[in-house]
């Protein structure tokens, strides 16, 4: 199949034909946007189309590209992402993020979910308490990113800073990786995206090519993830991001 056959597939399919219109003024940016993002990236490597799906959300949510949500939301409706599995993956990239780019994105996701006909509350997907929530957030963080290393990493901080790293704790992995739809390895995918989308942040990056490839996901998944993030961050911080993958695969 022609890549021009390929997007005007994936065109329809993801956005009903109508996302890329005939009528735009700038019809040339329109046919170069469509025939990359639906002829080759959307078309590329294989993963799942609503793991693609989540994927863009988290990247368009870290890169704040607001506008864009509510399509890529009912797109994602339309390929089969679940209502529950796109809120989950905007809500894993609130600590990575933060809180307000979050709810401006899901701001918009609510106004496409009402569009959709999507009917609320959606079943609730918190897995902790007040109580339990830094204990099973550390045995979460410790299985990603290694007992040892953790428990090093603790003990380690100063004084000043062990607040933070209990906030690590409870608050990023007891708060959200323990929460329910998504499973570990998803939930490490989009983080490890929306770091790499941020830019800035190739330590952590790196760090979470590890956890990665310590909950199961490979080399390979993350390049096609990456790939996936391509046309909403640009290729400086798509090859910072594949730099980061090399930095640790390559070593093993």
């Amino acid at each position: 199949m022609k890549r021009t056959e390929k997007a005007e597939k994936n065109n329809r399919d993801w956005f009903r034909g109508q996302l890329f219109a005939e009528d735009s003024l700038d019809p040339e940016f329109e046919d170069i946007a469509r025939n990359f993002l639906c002829g080759d990236v959307l078309a590329h490597g294989t993963l799942a189309d609503p793991q693609r799906a989540l994927i863009i959300l988290a990247a368009l949510a870290a890169s704040q590209t607001l506008n864009a949500i509510p399509r890529y939301t009912l797109a994602a409706l339309d390929i089969g992402a679940k209502p529950e599995e796109i809120k989950e993956a905007l809500y894993h990239c609130t600590p990575y993020i933060g809180l307000e780019k979050v709810r401006s994105a899901l701001e918009e996701v609510n106004e496409a979910f009402q569009k959709a006909g999507i009917t609320y509350p959606l079943a609730g997907q918190s897995t902790v308490t007040e109580d339990t929530r830094f204990e099973k957030g550390l045995a979460v963080q410790q299985t990603i990113g290694g007992e040892d290393n953790i428990r090093a990493m603790r003990e380690a901080a100063p004084q000043d800073l062990k607040h933070i790293q209990d906030y690590l704790s409870a608050y990023c992995f007891g708060d959200f990786y323990t929460r329910g739809t998504l499973d570990l390895k998803m939930r490490e995918l989009i983080t490890f995206c929306a770091i790499c989308c941020l830019g800035g942040c190739e330590p952590q990056a790196k760090a979470h090519v590890e956890a990665n490839l310590r909950v199961g996901n490979t080399r390979q998944t993350l390049i096609e993830a990456v790939t996936q993030c391509l046309p909403f961050i640009g290729f400086p911080r798509t090859l910072n991001a594949i730099a980061c993958i090399d930095a640790v695969t390559n070593d093993q």
